[in-house]
C-alpha cells in the first residue's frame, strides 16, 4: 500500500516561527503513523517555485496542494468575520486572543472557512502583534505618518487604516517585500517583529515603531476533501500533530519578540516605544474604521477578543 502524501506549503525563512512549528508537525506526524504518510514540507514556495504567497490557499483550495499555513488577512472578502484581526488597536493580549480561538471565535471560524472555501481550518498560528517601521524618519504621531509610502497586504481595511494615518499604502506580496524595501521603492512597512528581523527589513529601515496596532493570526489549512478521503487514524494523527505544533509555535512567537529586541543594535536601529497618550493619538486617528466595522461584524466578535 502506497503511502498518503501531504505537502505542507508555506513563504518564509526556514528559521521562521512557522516553518519550525511546521517541522515539528512532521515530526509528531511520523511517531504516529510513521510510513504510512509521506510528509513533505516546502516552508519557502515563492523562492522554491516562484508561487506567490497570495496563491497558497486558492492552490489548497483546488486541491493542487494539500495543506498551508496563510495570514487571514488576506481571506478577509471570503469569510468577513477574520477581519477583526485586521482592525487596529482591538486585540491588545495575546492570551485573549488564543482563548478566542481556543473556543467559540475559533469554532465559528471553522465552520466558515468549510462552508465558503471547502478548506479545513486544523490551527490556529501566531503572526505577532505588527509595528511600523521605516527608513526615512521617526513614527511617534500620526502626522509623522504622512506621505510615506506604505507596504500593504492585498486588504482594503488595512489600506484603510493606513490612509486614515496619512500613509500613501501599496499592495506588496511578502515575495517582493524585502527588494522594494531595499531598493526604497516603498518607504515604509508593518510587519511582528520576527519578520522584520527574518526578512533583513530592518538592515534598510532604521526606524522601528512598536505600535502594536494588529495581532496577526495565520491559519493552518488543509483542503477538506482530501483530509476527508483519509483513513481515521490518519486524519487523527494530522490533528493532534497540529495541535502540538500549534503550542509550539506560539511558544516561539512569544519568545521570538523578546529575542529580536535583544538582537536589535541601537547603533543601527532606533526603536519608539509610544507613550500611553501617543497611542491613544493613533487610535483616535482610526475610531472611526473601527466602528465602521463594529457595527458590520457586531458586538460579539468584539466582546470575544477585546
Amino acid at each position: 500500500m502506497s503511502s498518503i502524501k501531504i505537502e505542507l506549503g508555506g513563504y518564509q525563512p526556514p528559521t521562521s516561527v512557522h516553518n519550525r512549528a511546521a517541522e515539528i508537525f512532521g515530526e509528531e506526524l511520523a511517531k504516529r503513523v510513521g510510513e504510512a504518510v509521506d510528509y513533505a514540507m516546502d516552508g519557502n514556495m515563492p523562492e522554491s517555485k516562484g508561487i506567490k504567497a497570495f496563491d497558497l490557499p486558492a492552490l489548497v483550495e483546488a486541491g493542487d496542494l494539500t495543506m498551508c499555513y496563510f495570514a487571514s488577512s488576506y481571506l478577509a472578502e471570503r469569510v468577513p468575520e477574520v477581519a477583526i484581526f485586521d482592525l487596529p488597536f482591538v486585540v491588545k493580549s495575546r492570551e485573549k486572543a488564543y482563548a478566542a480561538l481556543d473556543g467559540e471565535l475559533g469554532d465559528l471560524l471553522k465552520e466558515k472557512f468549510l462552508s465558503e472555501m471547502g478548506v479545513r481550518i486544523l490551527g490556529f498560528w501566531d503572526n505577532g502583534f505588527r509595528h511600523f517601521t521605516n527608513g526615512v524618519r521617526e513614527i511617534r504621531t500620526p502626522a509623522d505618518c504622512d506621505g510615506l509610502k506604505m507596504r500593504s497586504m492585498s486588504s482594503e481595511v488595512h489600506q484603510e487604516f493606513f490612509r486614515l494615518l496619512g500613509f500613501e499604502p501599496t499592495f506588496v506580496d511578502v515575495a517582493d517585500l524585502v527588494a522594494k524595501v531595499k531598493s526604497g521603492e516603498i518607504d515604509a512597512q508593518e510587519n511582528p517583529l520576527t519578520n522584520t528581523y527574518r526578512f533583513g527589513t530592518y538592515h534598510y529601515h532604521r526606524h522601528i515603531t512598536l505600535t502594536g496596532h494588529f495581532f496577526g493570526m495565520v491559519l493552518v489549512m488543509v483542503n477538506n476533501e482530501i483530509f476527508e478521503s483519509w483513513p481515521d487514524n490518519v486524519q487523527q494523527a494530522v490533528q493532534d500533530s497540529i495541535d502540538i505544533a500549534t503550542k509550539a509555535q506560539r511558544g516561539f512567537a512569544q519568545a521570538e519578540d523578546d529575542e529580536v529586541m535583544a538582537a536589535l543594535d541601537p547603533a543601527e536601529n532606533d526603536v519608539v516605544e509610544l507613550s500611553d497618550d501617543e497611542r491613544q493619538a493613533f487610535q483616535d486617528a482610526v475610531t472611526p474604521l473601527v466602528a465602521k466595522h463594529r457595527a458590520r461584524l457586531g458586538d460579539r466578535l468584539f466582546e470575544l477578543v477585546e
